[in-house]
């Protein structure tokens, strides 16, 4: 009997080694290991210009993040056309500090933005094991609220767009974009239904509908738009919403690809309903004979109380918008 504890036990410290390794090489290195994705989807009308997209998402950004600030900052290098900011920027209750000083290098390039459930309610220490039981949820009776206000604020005075429930419309390199986006719906403050009354508005009140506008085509021309729809957390409901709705290229973040993943086999949850093949990068969302591609992004950071990732980088994703075939 002796015999055969000793294999069990030397196995027992040889896994609790690996997994000791594995948790700090996650927590000091990989979670650190910044990384710019690139990828195209042809969704603009023929013969238009491309249109370089900045996917920025899940920063859980706290003031002494310098190595992060720092490297968000040196993304404005790429000159995007359109940034579009996914939500869960704030994590801790000074985030905004590190937020400044990673955004501010953006001042002037069109943008578009999303709230998710850590724009609104600070990190709370949890069992992590309790995301295998199903999406997490967010004590909001007991959670720290956060300045949200002041983050919509600062992201206004960049410039950028509120999608919370709501449309708008930009004019990017000739190409005439309309969005539209959700509130978290992580924890239900999302109006999806409100959508198509604020799309009706929206091409109402839509300066480039007027037939003055194209004066050599007669007055039954209309514009060629490119619908684009923005949430934090991609519930299956909400995108089949957003392909119903006309989206034809769709943006989320929230899931972080995982976080923690096992090479090979890739993310074990996704703190979603979405399928584990689509909790991160560029896929396309099919639903009702319809479908748009869809960009999850894994993020560039975790909460405060759960600093590690493992075979899933944190990202960001520099989305080229292409002319269809």
């Amino acid at each position: 009997m002796a015999r055969g504890v000793r294999p069990a036990a030397s196995a027992l410290a040889v896994l609790a080694g690996a997994g000791a390794a594995a948790f700090a090489y996650g927590s000091l290195v990989e979670r650190r290991a910044y990384t710019l994705r690139e990828v195209s989807a042809p969704v603009l009308p023929a013969g238009a210009q491309p249109i370089r997209v900045l996917h920025l998402s899940d920063l859980h950004m706290a003031p002494w993040q310098r190595d992060k600030q720092e490297w968000i900052r040196s993304l404005a290098r790429l000159k995007p056309d359109l940034i579009v900011e996914t939500g869960d920027v704030l994590g801790h209750a000074r985030g905004l500090e590190g937020v400044r000083a990673a955004y501010d290098g953006f001042r002037g390039v069109p943008g578009v933005f999303v709230h998710g459930s850590n724009d609104y309610f600070g990190p709370q220490a949890k069992n992590p094991l309790k995301y295998f039981l199903g999406p997490s949820k967010k004590r909001t009776s007991t959670a720290p609220r956060l300045d949200t206000a002041a983050l919509t604020a600062y992201f206004r005075e960049l410039g950028w767009t509120d999608l919370d429930n709501r449309a708008a419309g930009l004019e990017i390199r000739g190409t005439h974009l309309e969005f539209f986006g959700v509130d978290d719906p992580h924890i239900r403050f999302d109006r999806v239904e409100a959508i198509p009354g604020a799309l009706d508005e929206l091409r109402e009140d839509d300066p480039f509908s007027d037939d003055n506008t194209w004066p050599d085509e007669g007055p039954s021309a209309q514009r060629q738009a490119v619908t684009i729809g923005v949430t934090h957390s991609p519930y299956r409901r909400i995108l089949d919403a957003f392909v119903t709705y006309g989206a034809s290229m769709i943006f989320a973040g929230h899931t972080h690809g995982g976080q923690v993943c096992v090479p090979g086999f890739g993310a074990l949850v996704t703190n979603c309903d979405i399928p584990r093949a689509q909790v991160k990068g560029l896929s396309i969302w099919r639903h009702a004979f319809r479908s748009a591609y869809l960009n999850v992004s894994a993020g560039l950071g975790t909460s405060i109380f759960a600093p590690v990732r493992f075979a899933c980088r944190p990202e960001a994703t520099l989305v080229t918008l292409t002319a269809a075939p």
